[in-house]
Formats: structure tokens, sequence, C-alpha cells
């Protein structure tokens, strides 16, 4: 067989997250018949079909769910290769660096200062990013490093821990949970948590607290309401729609008289750390990297700190 094409990856991956041939040939920016074609002639290649179609909907077959992945991962590779070329051959080369909102940006700006101290130190940016970004933007090359809270993939990129702390529970103020002053992760079984949109079973669970098994084998429990940042999370805790397992530096932010916040003993901490592409090379990004973890080198830092 003909080794694959990028054409092909970025074809067959538009259609497999569409699951729609329409919608997928207006997000290659061409028309739905060549789209088709191509896709068909893939499968020709291959010899098994990648997609069960019928007069209304398009599914994987196993076989395509299986590629899915390592075509995503590929395209991630060429288009990091790019981009980090490009970068590297301007007259100023740059660093990127990428950090979602609140402690991270933090964090960002002192690593950032002590980096910039070091002898052969490049330009330093900062992208700020959104929930559940920045791993992407480090694979595709859109940034070298990140600052990564866990739950995060970490397939294809090297991390270092920089700050752990523990989590604690908020539960409404009258909640039976809010008359204890500690808490076990077991607790917290059955009760609505929270969720993030697009987050895998193991995100669901690491915040259900159920991401190990003497917590509950895995088990994320009930989906609560959906969120999208963390002052949102405390509010719908506050209205009694869920309980939420939250950084205790986030629960230092967020005072309120209707909702409680109680260490849970045995919950899996909360990591901050830094990540980059796996394997790499780079020194700028090694000195970013010692930067951060000699600013951080105690793995812990208080909880105003964090949120200066």
């Amino acid at each position: 067989m003909d080794s694959l094409e990028l054409r092909d990856l970025r074809y067959f991956v538009a259609v497999a997250e569409e699951l729609n041939f329409s919608r997928a040939a207006g997000r290659l920016g061409i028309a739905q018949p060549p789209l088709s074609r191509a896709i068909r002639q893939l499968e020709r290649r291959l010899g098994a079909p990648l997609f069960h179609r019928d007069t209304r909907s398009v599914a994987l077959t196993d076989l395509g769910a299986g590629m899915l992945d390592d075509a995503r991962h590929a395209l991630d590779v060429v288009a990091a290769v790019s981009r980090r070329a490009h970068r590297a051959a301007q007259s100023e080369p740059t660093l990127v660096i990428t950090a979602k909102p609140g402690i991270a940006t933090g964090m960002a700006r002192r690593i950032v200062d002590a980096y910039s101290a070091l002898p052969g130190a490049i330009r330093v940016t900062t992208a700020v990013s959104g929930y559940r970004e920045q791993a992407a933007m480090v694979r595709d090359g859109r940034a070298d490093v990140g600052l990564l809270s866990t739950y995060f993939d970490a397939r294809g990129l090297d991390s270092e821990p920089l700050t752990v702390e523990p989590r604690v529970a908020a539960v409404p103020i009258g909640h039976r949970l809010a008359a204890r002053t500690r808490l076990h992760c077991a607790d917290l079984r059955g009760e609505p948590i929270p969720h993030w949109p697009g987050a895998s079973r193991a995100e669901r669970a690491y915040w259900a607290g159920q991401d190990h098994p003497g917590a509950g084998a895995g088990e994320p429990g009930p989906a609560g309401p959906l969120v999208h940042d963390p002052a949102q999370l405390i509010e719908v805790v506050a209205l009694g729609q869920a309980v939420a397992l939250v950084p205790r530096s986030l629960a230092a932010q967020h005072p309120r008289a209707d909702v409680a916040y109680r260490l849970v003993v045995d919950a899996s901490p909360y990591t901050i750390a830094a990540v980059w592409p796996e394997h790499s090379r780079s020194p700028q990004i090694a000195g970013f990297v010692r930067a951060a973890t000699e600013l951080y080198a105690d793995g812990a830092v208080a909880a105003h700190h964090l949120a200066s």
C-alpha cells in the first residue's frame, strides 16, 4: 500500500469529527463530491471501510475509530514542525508559552521574569488560552511550553510538576456534609458533580474524587450542571445543584456565606505542571523549564501567593 498523504489524513479527520460529509466539506473549503471520492479512494487503499454510511447518518467503523487518534497526532506533528521552524527562523526567535487565566497565568508571569534574567534567554510571549486548550497547543506547535493543571492528557508530552495542593469539597451550606470538618472521597459518591465541556471519563472521575480504586474504581458519579469557569462552578454549588472538588487555593479565592469548604483527606491532589513536547532538544525550552522548577522547587505555594 502507498503511504498516506497529509491530505488523506486531513480529509479523514474532518469527516470523523463532523460525522457529516457536508459539514466536513465546508470546514475544509471544498465541495462534498470530491471529499466523498477522496474518502472512498482512501478506503480502497486501506482495504477496509472507515465509515458506516446510510442516508441519514455517518459513523466510524472500528478501524476508523482506531485510526482517528493516530491521524490527529500525525497532523499535530507536521503542524508543530512547521510552526516551530518558522519561529526559529525569525530574526528574533521567540519562545511561546501558554496558560489558562488565573493561577497559571500568575505563575507564568513569575517564571518568565526568572527565565528572562538567565544568560542566553530569548524573547517570551504568553498566549492566554481556555479550558483544556493548553496540551493541544503544545502538541501542534502553537506553544512551546504550557502550564497545565490536572487532569490533562499527557500523550506526546513531557512534564514536570511545579505546585501541588490538596483539594477540598465545596458543598451548599445546608448540605449534610457541611456539618463535618473532614471528608473522604467515598462521602461524595452519588452526589451530582459539575461537569466541564468535552471532559473525558478520566477527567470526570478526577473531579468527582473517584479516580483511584479506593474511592470508587473510577466511577465518575452522576453528572451535575455543565460549567465553563470556576465562578460558575461555585455558583451551582451555592444553589444546591451539585457538590464539587476544588483546589484549596480556589476556595481561598471564593469565600461565600452560602458555601462550605471541607478538606477531603484522600482526594488526589491538584497539580500544576510545566509541559513541553516529548523528546524536545530545544535549549530554550530546557532553560525555561529549569527556571520554572527552580522557582517552584518546594512543590507547594501558599494559596494567597498562587492567587496574586
